[in-house]
């Protein structure tokens, strides 16, 4: 049995003389396996891998035809290392909008930057496509409600890569939290620390040739290149990416909002700031947000650069309640009574750290194989993305209630702002024209 680091070790490596097309003999096995689906992985950075990971682990039901990404180098490396796990060579493809017009392709896996996880996945629903979207799942509230009415209309399933919704310790313990484990819970604290460094002042530079810098910007006003935001530092400009509470906070989040069985807040608080370095990052490294549901609250907090740990975890959630404590994250959960003495533990088979960036693991492998059997079997998704825009949406609110520095108060049916008129411009985004996404 190969093990999954010996898995990714061998992915980097790298696979070279990969030719662009499928011979007519791939073609027809792609063409000719009925009870295995057809995937497209779009953007492939980081996270890409652990698609590949989790695509590999399900390939007696998937298989993936077709790789796609705006950058020539990092498209042939990923599709080399496709070929290799997979043992089929897939189609690269620099224009997703040519793999949405295959109709050989039955769903797509979006691991791009932020600003294109909503627009594409959209474009994909209308293409006739299920849709494997990572968190977030899009850029602003109203590129999410927009997803939502997109999946209901076209029909196609979507499922957002939060995939600790798949991952059975943490299924077990918000079931039990449910019937009552630690009495009615009520709190619900979220962290996640890390040692990112700075990312510096860059310069305005040539555009590289491997990289079609006007197609990686797509739905974004069009800025000139800079040498310091490609291939991860454009999560911390706001143009294009969301801060860390949706990069990370929205696993945790997701959580607690599924342990306290919330849905939107009534009340928003945001602070923090830029503290560890001055430089181009344009978002917080460190913030404290809450979330107040009237009769419950979740807070998060986020430390960018600094990995003091709570609770021994370098990220987790906490839920509180009448009668006991639950700490639960990706590594397992602990059981404690009022007086905060542990009374019982679960422990996962292994645990992934904050600082890994492609997040390849077995609940990972879940989530795919869940979303395999929903196109297939109609089985349930464990995070259909009409429950992940909220959880999305929620902390898409704590950046905007840090981008105006005060108090929000919220329509818990919609998520909507009250009476403010200035933060709710930042509902919505303005668009390349041409770009914005529509039903």
């Amino acid at each position: 049995m190969v093990t999954r680091r010996e898995f990714l070790d061998t992915l980097a490596v790298g696979a070279a003389g990969l030719a662009v097309s499928t011979t007519a003999k791939s073609y027809a096995q792609i063409m000719g396996a009925n009870d295995r689906l057809n995937f497209a992985v779009i953007g492939l950075n980081s996270r890409a891998y652990a698609h590949l990971s989790s695509l590999q682990a399900n390939k007696a039901h998937a298989r993936i035809a077709y790789v796609c990404d705006v950058e020539s180098n990092i498209l042939a490396k990923f599709a080399g290392k496709t070929e290799a796990a997979m043992g089929e060579k897939p189609v690269a493809v620099k224009d997703f909008r040519e793999v949405l017009a295959k109709k050989d392709v039955d769903a797509i896996t979006i691991a791009t930057p932020d600003h294109w996880h909503a627009p594409m996945a959209i474009r994909g629903l209308q293409a006739g496509k299920h849709v494997y979207v990572e968190k977030p799942c899009s850029h602003n509230p109203g590129e999410g409600a927009l997803l939502v009415k997109a999946q209901q209309k076209y029909g196609k399933l979507v499922q957002m890569g939060t995939q600790q919704r798949s991952s059975q310790h943490t299924i077990e313990i918000v079931d039990k939290i449910h019937n009552g484990l630690i009495g009615r819970a009520y709190y619900a604290k979220a962290w996640y620390s890390n040692t990112r460094k700075s990312i510096g002042h860059g310069k305005e530079a040539p555009v590289p040739a491997t990289l079609d810098w006007d197609l990686w910007q797509g739905p974004a006003p069009r800025q000139a290149y800079r040498d310091n935001v490609q291939p991860y530092n454009w999560h911390w400009f706001r143009i294009w990416g969301t801060g860390e509470t949706l990069n990370n906070g929205t696993h945790e989040i997701d959580v607690c909002r599924w342990a306290l069985d919330v849905q939107y807040p009534e009340r928003v608080t945001a602070a923090g700031g830029r503290y560890a370095y001055k430089d181009d990052w344009q978002f917080y490294d460190t913030l404290n947000t809450s979330l107040d549901y009237g009769d419950k609250t979740i807070s998060w907090e986020g430390k960018c650069c600094n990995g003091m740990r709570f609770y021994g975890r370098d990220r987790g959630s906490a839920i509180m309640g009448e009668t006991g404590s639950v700490v639960v994250d990706r590594g397992g959960y602990e059981i404690y009574d009022l007086k905060g003495n542990k009374t019982d533990e679960k422990k996962a088979a292994s645990q992934e750290s904050s600082s890994d960036l492609v997040g390849a693991d077995s609940m990972t492998d879940a989530h795919f194989a869940n979303f395999i059997a929903g196109i297939q079997k109609g089985e349930k998704l464990n995070a259909p993305i009409a429950v992940g825009n909220v959880s999305v949406t929620s902390m898409q609110l704590s950046n905007i209630a840090w981008f105006v520095n005060r108090e929000l108060r919220t329509d818990p049916t919609d998520a909507h702002i009250l009476n403010d008129a200035e933060a709710m411009k930042y509902w919505d985004r303005e668009y390349e024209k041409g770009w914005a996404p529509h039903l």
